[in-house]
């Protein structure tokens, strides 16, 4: 078994939409969204021209030449808002590929990517349901600063890149 992290590239934008629909919690024994979810405006954020804008960081999970996860962070108005400065995450696993690391290894991937960057903090959003997802998200070091009946919204705090002599 062959799994790596690496970036998005560009000409893999496209399969964002198929993973910000895997993303969505689905608690068991409910049917799968339908695609057409992903048309409604407040979904559209993550996607709509993802990786034109400074703040648009993507890495992939690949298994065997296939991409298998991805975690995606961009500065926008989304569930996991928090403020005009601090970028948002989302992440999927297929779900053959969960309960193995790989969500934790493209987590913790992104979090060096964006303190390299210098961000101070990254946000997500998590449904209070998602046991899986929320402690994951603990154990990384993510914590709650708002919630409502249905989920959280967490920030985890990053360290700003280290200095580098060149």
């Amino acid at each position: 078994m062959d799994t790596g992290i690496r970036p998005l590239r560009e000409e893999e934008y496209s399969v964002l939409a198929d993973f910000l629909l895997e993303s969505v919690f689905v608690p068991e024994g409910s049917p799968r969204p339908p695609a057409s979810l992903l048309e409604k405006p407040e979904l559209q954020v993550y996607l709509q021209n993802f990786g034109s804008e400074p703040h648009d960081w993507a890495l992939a999970a690949e298994h065997d030449g296939h991409i298998i996860g991805i975690v995606w962070a961009r500065i926008m108005n989304d569930y996991g808002h928090v403020d005009d400065e601090t970028p948002s995450l989302a992440m999927a696993l297929l779900p053959g590929f969960r309960h193995r690391g790989t969500g934790t290894a493209l987590l913790v991937g992104m979090l060096r990517l964006l303190g390299e960057k210098g961000y101070r903090q990254v946000s997500l959003s998590v449904q209070k349901a998602n046991t899986a997802a929320l402690g994951l998200y603990r154990k990384i070091g993510f914590y709650p600063v708002s919630e409502n009946k249905e989920e959280y919204i967490m920030v985890r705090d990053l360290p700003m890149a280290p200095v580098t002599n060149q």
